[in-house]
């Protein structure tokens, strides 16, 4: 299936978990946040969303700075 991840399709298995692309992106120990169609997504439901063909996933990361 096709999703758009942070603007740019991407190729995944069908009904693949959240935290399964976190995990092969190497960002799951990483200060991010996570929306799925425009829905921010809290850490401890990434392992129960499952994507969908065509769905928006926008991955944010933190960096510190002064």
């Amino acid at each position: 299936m096709e999703i758009q991840l942070n603007g740019a399709t991407h190729h995944l298995p069908d009904a693949q978990l959240l935290s399964d692309l976190i995990a092969s992106m190497q960002l799951s120990q990483k200060a991010i946040a996570v929306a799925v169609n425009r829905q921010i997504v809290p850490r401890p439901a990434w392992a129960t969303r499952t994507l969908q063909a065509a769905d928006q996933v926008d991955i944010v990361r933190a960096i510190g700075g002064g």
